[in-house]
């Protein structure tokens, strides 16, 4: 068998890093970027948050923290101490209402209010990182506009999230909280200023690359245009960038499949060629059409067809271990397992070309980190960031060479522990 030639199979169907250029895609990332900051309905939404980014964490300071997914409900109750680290004094984790059984909003404002009781008397103060689609109002709270992540729970139309909670807690003899409603890229950002602690960042990106993308970062109010009394106030907010609906890039032709088989054909263009929900529908689709090009061996040809959909635990099995006893590598027959790996080496180079345009676009838009020493603070989470061992020894690399060496800007990625809970507790502290 002939060793294939992958990257003209690759380019042949526009799914090579090659296929696109990054400086011409990242301009046009920052065009997006700021037709979003002056006008409503664009790819990136720019959404503002009114959520404040400055201030000063106090220390030993008690505050109560909410963290609303798809899977859990956890609440805790957070304070930093004289290091300026934060310390989880209470902590619990509850099935996500309306993940197991449908639920009515009065049941579900119920069981939120009845979780907090324990912790009722701690802290005015409700740091709420609330992960479904949310308008977040001037006052900081937020309006719910709908539920998704298969959570059931009806009558929840225009729901507003912490005064409908303060009626409930009203009606049991308890005073209001204040409630700050952010989402969770939003509270991995504020984790990551948390983190930072006494070091001096020049500015501050929260990037999830998981099963979704999306990217905030921090804005000046007055570059705000589409919302007249935003741009008239002082100082800077954090925008919820949606950057998963950016669409002006050129799909590869299995991206094209994997747009056209989704429930949101044409919609969230930049999530499905990047993030771990398509990703792995991409590489399928790639391989069986490397089968028809003759790029695999018939051992590997007769194994695909009972297994055509790979899973990204496989994919991450199989980059880890090409040759050990994982399912992929055992349906390889000779020389199968260099031409996947490569097939999947060239994905994830363009993935983490594309995610070097989301960051440096953000990062070259704002004139940040302009010195090492200086540099901008990326807070990121996402199991596909964290677990795809092939993405980020390349992103590294893009950034180096374009954003660092072209570009003259600098960042750094930090981790921070249960971001959401900590980046909460900021948000109730800032705001």
């Amino acid at each position: 068998m002939m060793v294939p030639d992958v990257n003209a199979f690759m380019k042949k169907y526009g799914m090579h890093a090659e296929n696109f250029d990054l400086e011409e895609t990242t301009q046009t990332f920052i065009q997006e970027m700021v037709r979003g900051l002056n006008q409503f309905s664009q790819p990136l939404l720019m959404i503002p948050t009114y959520i404040s980014t400055e201030g000063k964490i106090p220390v030993n300071e008690k505050i109560i923290v909410m963290d609303a997914g798809g899977t859990n409900l956890r609440i805790g109750v957070v304070h930093f101490d004289e290091q300026k680290k934060a310390v989880i004094d209470y902590f619990k984790k509850h099935p996500m209402p309306g993940s197991q059984k449908p639920l009515t909003k009065v049941e579900f404002i119920n069981l939120l209010v009845a979780y907090l009781e324990p912790i009722m008397g701690v802290s005015d103060k409700v740091g709420f990182c609330f992960s479904f689609p949310t308008d977040i109002l001037p006052n900081k709270d937020g309006k719910l506009i709908h539920f998704n992540k298969e959570i059931t729970i009806s009558d929840t139309d225009n729901m507003v999230l912490g005064e409908t909670i303060n009626q409930v807690l009203a009606a049991r003899g308890y005073a209001p909280k204040k409630f700050v409603i952010i989402n969770d890229t939003v509270a991995t950002m504020l984790g990551g200023i948390a983190e930072s602690g006494a070091r001096e960042y020049d500015d501050y990106i929260g990037f999830i690359l998981g099963t979704g993308t999306n990217t905030c970062y921090i804005e000046n109010c007055s570059e705000i245009l589409k919302v007249p009394e935003i741009t008239k106030m002082p100082g800077k907010m954090a925008i919820n960038m949606e950057s998963g609906g950016f669409d002006h890039i050129q799909q590869g032709e299995f991206e094209k499949q994997v747009d056209h088989a989704s429930a949101n054909v044409g919609d969230h263009i930049f999530e499905k060629m990047i993030s771990g929900a398509y990703l792995h529908q991409t590489a399928s689709a790639t391989v069986v059409q490397a089968v028809k090009d003759g790029l695999f061996s018939a051992v590997f040809t007769e194994a695909f067809e009972k297994n055509s959909a790979f899973t990204m635990k496989e994919i991450s099995e199989f980059t880890e271990d090409p040759h050990g006893e994982n399912p992929l590598a055992q349906m390889c027959g000779e020389g199968d397992a260099e031409t996947l790996y490569q097939i999947l080496d060239c994905l994830f180079d363009r993935v983490a070309k594309l995610v070097t345009v989301n960051l440096a676009g953000i990062i070259i838009k704002q004139g940040k980190g302009r010195e090492p020493s200086h540099a901008v603070c990326i807070s990121a989470e996402g199991t596909t960031f964290y677990k795809s061992i092939l993405l980020r020894p390349k992103l590294d690399a893009y950034i180096r060479e374009f954003l660092n060496e072209k570009h003259h800007a600098y960042c750094e990625f930090v981790k921070t522990e249960d971001s959401t809970l900590i980046g909460a507790a900021v948000a109730g502290y800032f705001n």
